[in-house]
């Protein structure tokens, strides 16, 4: 049996890691904040007050964290993950980060005698709370198939993209996608409003046509249109515009490094930070929808 130590117990991580425990994975867990390691102790997860502690008997290291230098200095800082667990773990990253970060980060691990993959979640609050996410991974074929089944635990769509890094490119890649969809999918529909169109006729009419998309079946933007969407509960869960901003960023950084050409893409960071720098951050990304309207 595994035995799993779990860092990053925020919306996302402390979801993932009760679906472990749901699993029957020996789960250890830790985090900044007491009362998330406590939460997670109710859950039936062994709670720790160290990283040292929570490494000690672990072969397998799942983190869920905000940025790469989040993720670097857990493991390699000076009480960091590497200084305190024994040689040929496998350390599993789900955090959404640059992916040149990630094969810095697994070359350095393979130097030190570990594996990684770097194993980025699409599916949001809801699809950790539900073990649905979307699990794009990038690394060694073997330790794909050696971490699937800890994944498997925590979603329902597995993938491996390729080697180390290949998980965070496909993963910024869909989300460039989305965000591009989400603003041309607002502008359709503000358009046919602005012209005396029911917006929900104007949705059935592209879900039956070649407009048809992802945001359109299942996140329409517009309120009312669709129930149980964060655009009919005031713009609230879901996956918030700063957190979209940071994924752009991403995407822009990526491109960058192969010079490759997203217009589009640009466009859309462009308009995802004005919307948020007008204090919509903490929003739903489908708040784009607000842009488009006009008195």
């Amino acid at each position: 049996m595994s035995n799993i130590a779990f860092f990053g117990l925020g919306n996302m991580g402390a979801s993932m890691a009760k679906n472990l425990v749901k699993a029957g994975f020996n789960t250890t867990v830790f985090d900044l904040v007491e009362s998330q390691v406590q939460l997670l102790a109710d859950a039936g997860a062994n709670p720790s007050k160290s990283v040292a502690e929570a490494v000690s008997n672990a072969d397998v290291v799942i983190s869920m964290l905000p940025a790469d230098k989040h993720v670097e200095s857990l493991y390699f800082g000076e009480e960091g993950i590497v200084n305190n667990i024994s040689a040929n773990a496998l350390f599993i990253d789900c955090s959404t980060i640059e992916s040149s970060a990630a094969i810095t980060i697994g070359k350095r691990l393979k130097q030190l005698g570990h594996r990684f993959i770097d194993a980025p979640v699409s599916g949001g609050v809801a699809g950790a709370a539900a073990g649905t996410l979307t699990f794009i991974v990038g690394g060694d074929k073997l330790d794909f198939e050696s971490a699937e089944g800890f994944l498997n635990a925590m979603g329902k769509n597995i993938f491996h993209a390729g080697d180390v890094g290949a998980g965070q490119v496909a993963k910024i890649c869909n989300n460039m996608l989305l965000a591009i969809l989400m603003a041309g999918t607002s502008e359709a529909l503000q358009m046919g409003i602005d012209n005396g169109l029911d917006p929900k006729v104007m949705s059935d009419i592209m879900l039956q046509s070649s407009g048809r998309n992802w945001t359109l079946e299942l996140y329409n933007p517009c309120p009312d249109v669709m129930e149980n969407v964060p655009s009919s509960k005031g713009y609230q869960g879901g996956f918030m515009v700063d957190l979209m901003n940071k994924d752009l960023g991403l995407a822009m950084s990526t491109a960058a490094n192969k010079q490759s050409v997203v217009p589009l893409g640009q466009l859309a960071k462009s308009m995802f930070q004005i919307h948020g720098n007008a204090g919509n951050g903490k929003l739903d990304f489908s708040s784009i929808f607000n842009a488009y309207k006009h008195d």
